[in-house]
């Protein structure tokens, strides 16, 4: 497979680039010239969006950038050596000089996963780096590359034992199956049969069946990414993180034979037992993605269908925008409608998966539709996203310390099963229902008085707050509250505010869409924030804020100032050019319907906020990632 990935014409042996950026730019001009890539500049974005993610220079002078790009028109690798060597920031400090560019589809096979598989043969193969970096011409080092490798024999005699391994890195490419090579190759040199699971961007391959687990005689866990670990209860478990293997595998066989026995739920699911899991990001970051990447297919597929059916089947009415009951965009509503209300409690729940493991999930569910539904403590409104992220934390961290206690060993297989989930479910509610929600509905009850208090006031400041509300929780109480007295003052035969607001609830929105369309060529955003910014902008269209939701749940302090910011300058813009509107709805589409008295205002208005919420996100995330100097995730 590898040779039909490479070839010599996309291979450099003297590399002029003098820093990382031009080793990207020079390899990335060598897979354009080839035909593999169609533009340039977008491949290199998405290289350096990778990059964000973690350092992909590896020890001993070897860097595997890499990316899924739309710019790839078919799967290669580049490979460039610089005799100087390259300050690439690798962990072991050392100068880079050997570079292996992965260039894969973004809609792709999986091509690249097998070529990774061959590249990881090669590079822990003892003596190939040397071997390449004296390679004379690019048809010698080609042959290096495809040549086969003797595969590792075991001991002579019966094997020792059998050791399942499980390796995984936060992208799912490159050290996941370098790791996975290291481990196979140190268990045959020691004489012992090895198993290892891959958790790769492909998804997890090679699981030990029930019956390896049970004759294992011990497992090794050298994963940055959450696995399934009550598998291996009982059996000798250590865990690490994935570059481990990569420089001692050996050293890990000998550890793990003298290890521990695991015990499912215990503190070893969230910690190494001879070092901790690498990772640039805090823990605390790594729980709330773990929610927001199960959460953001709620809000894609609960926002397109909403947004189809008002689009399509939408009227303005007195009440808002309506759709005929009975009728076909009326199913597709409330189907949207039934996975924007799973969104929240998906979120919780699978915050609490992070932290406390199965046994947190349930608790995480119940805890995060009960924050998204103030019936359950007589308030007007729900905390939205953020009193799901707080039900997740909280549920997650009890039914873990529920699960560390010591019990009676007829007892212990309830935990995880039945006392941890019920305590779990119980405390959670119990909080919700008789300690924070009172206070939320106070607090509900008093901004809507202060909203009656500056009505009559000055227009700006009215804005400012207005404004600020709702671009604060897209969707919670804040948000809530300054909706709903808007709708009151239609009532009133006051739409001014009505108008403020349907140019502020689109900017959250539409602002994370602009902003990652803009950020692509930046390299502040993931790949699956790219992805999910297009469908924030197509719910902004419509008036559906909660598409920002994603964003500030994984970035709160980058991605709320700026909302707040952009809706603020929207609703006094709005105050300003003296809109208003007499629909109980926002977004261009209210103002395309011709229910917004000045709609050409009223866009210029939502346009405004938007683009400065996208200005300030992106120069806050700049900010904050040129601030922060955290150790790099290999991956």
């Amino acid at each position: 497979m590898i040779n039909t990935l490479i070839n010599e014409s996309l291979i450099c042996l003297n590399l002029k680039a003098s820093s990382k950026e031009q080793v990207f730019e020079e390899l990335a001009d060598m897979l354009v010239k080839n035909g593999k890539v169609d533009q340039r500049e977008q491949f290199i974005a998405d290289v350096k969006a990778r990059e964000e993610l973690g350092n992909t220079g590896f020890d001993e002078g070897v860097a595997l950038p890499h990316a899924k790009s739309a710019a790839v028109s078919s799967p290669a690798v580049a490979i460039g050596v610089s005799r100087a060597g390259i300050d690439y920031g690798a962990e072991d400090g050392e100068l880079s000089k050997l570079f292996f560019m992965i260039a894969s589809p973004l809609n792709g096979g999986d091509h690249h996963i097998d070529v990774l598989a061959s590249l990881s043969s090669k590079l822990i193969e003892d003596g190939f780096i040397d071997k390449i970096m004296q390679a004379e011409s690019s048809q010698e080092a080609l042959s290096l590359l495809l040549a086969k490798k003797q595969a590792a024999v075991a001991a002579e005699g019966q094997s020792k034992g059998f050791i399942i391994g499980v390796t995984g890195c936060p992208a799912g490419i490159a050290h996941t199956y370098l790791a996975a090579e290291a481990l196979e190759n140190a268990g045959a040199a020691m004489g012992y049969e090895m198993k290892v699971e891959t958790n790769g961007s492909i998804g997890v391959k090679n699981s030990p069946s029930d019956e390896e687990i049970r004759r294992a005689d011990a497992v090794i866990i050298s994963c940055d990414k959450q696995v399934d670990m009550a598998r291996f209860a009982g059996k000798k478990l250590i865990k690490t993180s994935v570059k481990e293997p990569i420089k001692n595998a050996q050293k890990l066989i000998t550890q793990v034979l003298d290890a521990e026995p695991y015990q499912a739920d215990s503190a070893a699911d969230k910690s190494a037992n001879s070092s901790q899991v690498s990772s640039g990001r805090s823990e605390l970051y790594t729980y709330l993605m773990n929610g927001v990447s199960h959460m953001i297919p709620f809000v894609v597929t609960g926002g397109i269908l909403i947004a189809i059916s008002l689009a399509l089947g939408g009227e303005p009415t007195d009440a808002g925008m309506a759709i005929p009951e009975g009728s076909l965009w009326q199913s597709v509503l409330d189907v949207g409608v039934i996975a924007f209300t799973l969104m929240i409690p998906v979120l919780a729940g699978y915050i609490a998966f992070a932290i406390g493991d199965r046994p947190a999930l349930v608790p995480g569910f119940i805890g995060g539709w009960i924050a998204n539904n103030g019936s359950f403590y007589d308030a007007p409104g729900s905390t939205g996203f953020l009193g799901a992220i707080l039900a997740g934390l909280l549920v997650g961290y009890f039914v873990r310390w529920i699960a560390t206690r010591r019990y009676h060993k007829m007892i212990l297989p309830l935990v995880p099963i039945m006392i941890a989930p019920i305590l779990g479910t119980l405390f959670i509610s119990s909080l919700f229902i008789f300690v924070i929600g009172a206070p939320i509905a106070d607090l509900m009850e008093w901004l809507n008085q202060v909203l009656i208090n500056l009505s009559t006031g000055n227009v700006i400041l009215l804005g400012i707050v207005l404004g600020g509300m709702a671009g604060f929780d897209m969707g919670g109480p804040f948000n809530k509250v300054a909706f709903l007295f808007s709708v009151g003052m239609i009532a009133n035969g006051q739409t001014q505010f009505m108008g403020a607001m349907a140019c502020a609830i689109p900017v959250a929105p539409l602002g994370m869409g602009l902003a990652t369309l803009i950020g692509r060529k930046i390299g502040v955003f993931t790949d699956a924030e790219l992805e999910t910014g297009k469908a924030s902008g197509a719910m902004g269209l419509v008036g559906i804020s909660e598409g920002a939701i994603p964003f500030a749940a994984q970035d709160p302090l980058s991605v709320i100032p700026a909302n707040i910011l952009g809706s603020m300058l929207a609703a006094v813009m709005a105050f300003s050019f003296g809109i208003t509107n007499s629909v109980a709805h926002g977004g261009p589409i209210v103002a395309l319907l011709g229910v917004m008295n000045k709609p050409v205002l009223a866009l210029l208005c939502m346009a405004a906020g938007a683009l400065a919420t996208a200005v300030i996100v992106i120069t806050l995330k700049k900010y904050r990632q040129a601030k922060a100097t955290p150790e790099m995730v290999l991956s």
